[in-house]
């Protein structure tokens, strides 16, 4: 079947190995119970190396040591990172003492590392700790379930502190998608909590006995904060309120930022809007953009398996049309909206109902006890006091929510002594981000946590150089070119192609509508220092009030802008 203008609805051809492996995995069982005894090895051998993804771990080894332990005739040092489902970032101080302890008595680095997709992850934890982690976090009320691999991933609400009564209704609809589009396999309760298994037949009747051809990720995003970057996300609820009550969504699907070196027909995509629907829709709108996906997306090769592609593909009417036809229900045209910035609002807001929040800026998400600046600790000594919750931002950040007048004072004071609170921060750094990368990301090609800090203070110093130090730039840093760090959606893009050899993109926006396009290839970090030091210096003189850098990049033609990314992303050479 065709679409007239578009390709087939149906890829045909030999299916790629993953579905085999999900075919043959008794609903993501595979031999992964046998595989937790087996002392002969500290990882997961097989299907299972890729079927714990779905039960939210992946297998990573410290890429540091790993030539060290070849030489020595040793396999590499195995260990797992273990990633929450916690739509919306939510979590109580209650449950946040408990990953606190069990980091410190049973991850091989003892920190948490605070994510862009809202949630937090345990780095290092042996194969013995395995069973342990999931039965803590299902003790607190918490769960690993579908963080990873070919499902809906955790889904993302805006943090918002000050409209609280507006927050908490988007809040419980990103928890209700949540739980809505799970997979229904007992696999993960046999497995971690040792459950009996059920004597009835396994269904999926939203993902399907072979789950979806790719992963999978949704927001939920409240105007004017793009917090939750929604273009980089396959199915985007935009809130839509009358006064302080939620009263329905914009729908936008087909966003996506990863794409793979040297291969034209891999790009980054901007979600396009559907339309509008009243609340009482959402869930069968959401079940039929994932079924849509399910039964049309490319399963012959992964590195066209995301939705953006389907829509490329298709058509993003007939996607839409097919969506109607499943929801039983049409979009209304969609209703205005519009966003003004993504960053976290950094220290003490005060809320609607008369709360006080306070943002703490965690540079890289990663909570860890530095020499002099015990974050981690830091953290849980606030969580001992704390009445209200802590949230976790699309930006790696912490949010304290809900803390009444008389403890604000007291949580200001063990946030400082802590150094959860920095006043020298500057506003350039809070919007900066990277993704993990090395040493355990099995993907990376170059540095990106562990590069972004220096490299912050060497852009710190060109912007003072320029006068204008109280500026910033929308700057992301991602060690290969998966997306995790939003680099696509920022308005200085590094993705990484070897040690210290970066592709340069430039000309996104602060508001995060706008892919930036290659500038330079295969460059040293020393080499992007140097032409951010001329760019700056032209932006700070020919700037016009208020314009960002790469909305300045774009107007004074130092970059074109990507209008159709399927089309014209790869037309770099004649953007400079």
């Amino acid at each position: 079947m065709n679409d007239k203008q578009h390709g087939p609805l149906i890829v045909e051809g030999k299916l790629a190995d993953s579905e085999r492996m999900k075919r043959e995995s008794n609903f993501l069982r595979g031999t992964i119970s046998e595989d937790l005894t087996n002392g002969l090895t500290g990882g997961f051998e097989g299907d299972n190396f890729l079927l714990i993804r779905f039960h939210g771990m992946y297998q990573q080894d410290d890429r540091d040591i790993r030539a060290e332990r070849t030489e020595q005739k040793l396999e590499p040092r195995h260990a797992m990172m273990l990633r929450c489902r916690l739509p919306g970032g939510v979590i109580t101080p209650q449950q946040w003492l408990g990953i606190d302890k069990f980091a410190e008595e049973n991850t091989l680095y003892g920190s948490i590392r605070l994510t862009n997709r809202q949630t937090f992850q345990f780095h290092g934890i042996l194969k013995g700790n395995v069973k342990p982690a999931h039965q803590l976090l299902n003790q607190i009320g918490l769960d690993s379930l579908a963080t990873a691999n070919d499902v809906n991933r955790n889904v993302l609400c805006t943090s918002n502190p000050i409209q609280s009564e507006l927050h908490q209704q988007a809040y419980e609809w990103a928890k209700k998608i949540s739980e809505h589009l799970l997979p229904r396999t007992r696999a993960y309760a046999e497995l971690w909590l040792d459950e009996e298994k059920v004597a009835t037949t396994d269904e999926e009747p939203i993902l399907g006995s072979t789950y979806l051809p790719r992963k999978f990720k949704t927001t939920v995003v409240i105007p004017p904060q793009n917090d939750v970057d929604l273009h980089a996300n396959d199915l985007n609820f935009v809130a839509i309120a009358e006064g302080d009550k939620l009263v329905g969504f914009n729908v936008l699907v087909g966003g996506g930022l990863a794409m793979t070196h040297g291969d034209k027909n891999t790009y980054p995509r901007m979600a396009s809007e559907f339309g509008y629907i009243p609340l009482e829709h959402t869930l069968v709108i959401a079940e039929s953009v994932v079924t849509t996906q399910r039964d049309w997306g490319n399963r012959t090769e992964r590195k066209n398996a995301k939705t953006k592609y389907t829509l490329e593909r298709v058509g993003v009417d007939t996607f839409r049309e097919e969506v109607e036809r499943r929801a039983g229900v049409k979009f209304e045209a969609v209703r205005p909206y519009e966003f003004t910035g993504r960053g976290d609002q950094i220290g003490w807001l005060k809320g609607i109902d008369d709360k006080w929040h306070l943002t703490l800026f965690i540079e890289n998400g990663r909570l860890l006890d530095y020499p002099g600046r015990p974050l981690k600790s830091g953290v849980a000594e606030i969580a001992k006091i704390h009445k209200g919750d802590f949230r976790l931002t699309a930006n790696q950040n912490l949010i304290i929510a809900g803390i009444p007048e008389s403890d604000k004072q007291r949580i200001e004071t063990i946030a400082r002594q802590h150094g959860l609170i920095d006043d020298k921060t500057t506003v350039q750094r809070e919007n900066s981000m990277a993704c993990v990368s090395f040493p355990t990301c099995p993907l990376a090609m170059a540095e990106a946590e562990r590069f972004l800090p220096e490299f912050v203070t060497h852009v710190e110093q060109l912007m003072n150089k320029h006068g204008i130090g109280d500026e910033h730039i929308v700057l992301r840093v991602t060690g290969c070119p998966n997306g995790c760090g939003r680099a696509m959606l920022a308005e200085v893009g590094l993705v990484g192609k070897a040690l210290d050899r970066y592709n340069l993109h430039l000309g996104g926006n602060r508001i995060g509508a706008r892919i930036p396009r290659m500038y330079k290839e295969n460059i040293s970090s020393q080499e992007i220092l140097s032409i951010m030091d001329e760019l700056i210096g032209r932006w700070a003189t020919g700037r016009q009030p208020n314009e960002g850098f790469g909305d300045f990049l774009i107007r004074t033609d130092i970059i074109k802008p990507v209008l159709d990314s399927a089309r014209d992303f790869y037309d770099w050479q004649e953007a400079v």
